[in-house]
């Protein structure tokens, strides 16, 4: 939302074959309907990726910050990518030129960032890098924040190893405390989920938690991150696993990430890509999965909503069953309403769609 409370969509529009920019546009009637776009033009440089999209942050003073991952490939790493950033001063109307998130030249792989609103006014992010501790598989945790003109400053790891291909999450709760999740290696070979936050905005972290005891083995990339929200009722978690049934599962635990629930299965085995939020204290949660209909392959999104003790999940599918509809985002607008926005791609044409769910 921007400082007057009103719904921002950032996406990435295709300009020409090779070319591509970052865009947002503001909704001032909740949701109904969205204004002329503003577009980045710093952005040029934007590799679309679902776990790696954009983000648009409004600051209370007035800037705005736009964050995108740019390609980066090089001998060590053909996958690798760049963070950049632009920020306005004026409401968006002009913006400074791109810079690089990390400065440091040894840092040549930044990917699946994600970034919140800190209680002074100014931005945090949290992102997977290259550079860490050992020779092991894997990447490091990193995290900074915002000072005004000068940007993001005083970055720090903050955890490793982590699977270098699953977004990362930042929430900012009630209390003012900074939840980060992530996937971890673990022992070497497990890529579970796990918990970290601060109490002191950002100085220091506790210790990791896994979230589940899933005890996925695997040697790949899942590309498929976790999302967290909060209630009354505590933390709230949904992501991905194949350890045991594969799926797409939901867990709660007490605000201090203490006492995790045993999981609970949402969608299985297709589901990737889970978003959640909370509304009124109940837990919503979206996701893609496949569905097969004759000989073809369509991916619908998914709605699931549970109680504030998240027991009694109620589901339904908001797409059809034609094309693919993919990685999906939640906002809660008031006590009754959500806003889900969705990629749907029908043949070699990709829209950014959404829709306004009332929930009962």
């Amino acid at each position: 939302k921007d400082i007057n409370g009103n719904l921002v969509m950032s996406w990435i529009k295709k300009t020409s074959d090779s070319t591509r920019v970052v865009c947002y546009a503001i909704s001032s009637d909740h949701g109904k309907t969205f204004g002329k776009e503003t577009i980045i033009p710093q952005s040029a440089n934007v590799f679309p990726h679902g776990e790696n999209m954009p983000k648009i942050i409004f600051m209370p003073a007035g800037e705005v910050i736009a964050v995108w991952g740019a390609a980066n490939p090089n001998p060590i790493n053909s996958y690798a990518g760049i963070v950049y950033y632009s920020q306005s001063f004026d409401g968006g109307k002009t913006w400074n030129g791109a810079v690089k998130l990390v400065k440091d030249s040894s840092g040549i792989d930044q990917r699946y960032f994600d970034v919140a609103l800190l209680p002074d006014g100014s931005a945090a992010i949290t992102w997977l890098d290259n550079r860490k501790k050992g020779t092991g598989d894997g990447s490091s945790l990193f995290f900074a924040s915002s000072h005004g003109t000068s940007g993001f400053e005083n970055e720090k790891r903050i955890e490793g190893p982590c699977c270098p291909c699953c977004r990362t999450g930042i929430f900012m709760d009630h209390n003012h405390n900074i939840h980060i999740i992530y996937r971890a290696i673990l022992n070497d070979s497990i890529r579970d989920m796990v918990h970290i936050f601060s109490t002191d905005m950002g100085k220091t972290f506790s210790p990791p938690h896994r979230i589940s005891n899933d005890n996925w083995v695997i040697n790949g990339c899942p590309h498929s991150g976790p999302a967290m929200t909060e209630n009354n009722n505590g933390l709230q978690f949904s992501w991905f696993t194949a350890g045991g049934q594969a799926g797409i599962y939901y867990c709660h635990a007490d605000m201090d990430g203490k006492n995790f629930s045993q999981r609970a299965l949402v969608s299985g085995p297709s589901g990737r890509h889970p978003q959640m939020t909370s509304i009124g204290n109940r837990v919503i949660m979206v996701w893609n999965e496949n569905i097969i209909k004759g000989q073809n392959v369509a991916t619908r999104i998914g709605l699931e909503i549970r109680n504030p003790q998240g027991t009694n999940p109620e589901k339904q599918f908001i797409t059809d069953d034609i094309g693919l509809a993919t990685f999906p985002v939640i906002k809660t607008i008031d006590e009754t309403t959500v806003l889900i926005a969705y990629t749907k791609s029908i043949g070699n044409k990709d829209f950014v769609k959404y829709k306004l769910i009332h929930i009962k």
